[in-house]
Formats: C-alpha cells, structure tokens, sequence
C-alpha cells in the first residue's frame, strides 16, 4: 500500500527535523570541544562533572541518531547499530579536534567515557524494543 502525498510529506519532514536535530546536537558538542578550556576549580567535582557530560552527550547523540536512522526507513532493531558506530565515530573526530584547540588535549580515555554513554544508549534502546516485543507477544 502506497502513501498518500501528504502521508510523504510528512515523513519526509520528520526524516527532515530528526536529522536536523542530529546536526544541531553534533554542533553543541563541537562548541564545547572548541572551548579553550572548561576546567574549574572544584577539583574531583570538576573531574566527575566533565566525565558525566562526555557520558551524556554521547548517550544523546546516539539516541538521535537512532532516531534519525529510523525515520529513513531502517527497522528499530538494526538502527541501533549503525547509531552507535556512527556515535563512536564523532567521539574519535571529538577528540580529534580537541587536538588543535589551545588549552585542551586529547584523550583516549575521553573516547572511553563517550563510549559508555554511547553503549548506555544503544542497551537500553535494546531493552526497551526487547520488553516491548515480549509485552506484545501472544
């Protein structure tokens, strides 16, 4: 069964909106590696702060790009994997670029904690699809 035009239409603007959400998310977090420096001085505060956010970002990013790989037309189950590929990815320029920044460094161990978050988001997208097959099941 074929989509009516508007059906099209709309499809095409949420596939529209969720990548641009994407790129907008990919943007922050490139703002903030562009930031010469985000220390303070709170010491292990400072630390456990700065991890939670590689954590949270990440978590984030993969989550919208699961999203936006599913309005294109992938199931719920096989967007995951790319989503999380394509997450890790962007953690590796993340850091990458933190290269070239005056006042930052870096850091494997940062792609570690982005890769937390990053597998965080990808197992309970995993669960949740998996508890919801399981409640809809004869």
């Amino acid at each position: 069964m074929q989509k009516s035009a508007p059906e099209k239409s709309v499809v095409i603007r949420q596939l529209i909106l969720s990548w641009f959400a994407v790129a907008i998310w990919a943007a922050v977090i490139y703002y903030f590696s562009a930031q010469p420096s985000l220390t303070t001085t709170w010491g292990l505060w400072d630390f456990i702060l700065r991890k939670a956010a590689h954590f949270t970002e990440f978590a984030i990013l993969c989550f919208l790009l699961w999203r936006a790989i599913k309005k294109g037309g992938a199931s719920r189950q096989t967007a995951v994997l790319p989503a999380a590929m394509l997450s890790l990815l962007y953690a590796f320029s993340d850091e990458f670029h933190q290269r070239f920044v005056t006042g930052r460094t870096s850091s494997i161990r940062d792609v570690g904690f982005d890769l937390a978050g990053i597998l965080a988001a990808s197992l309970t997208i995993w669960y949740l699809l998996r508890r919801r097959h399981l409640k809809q099941a004869p």
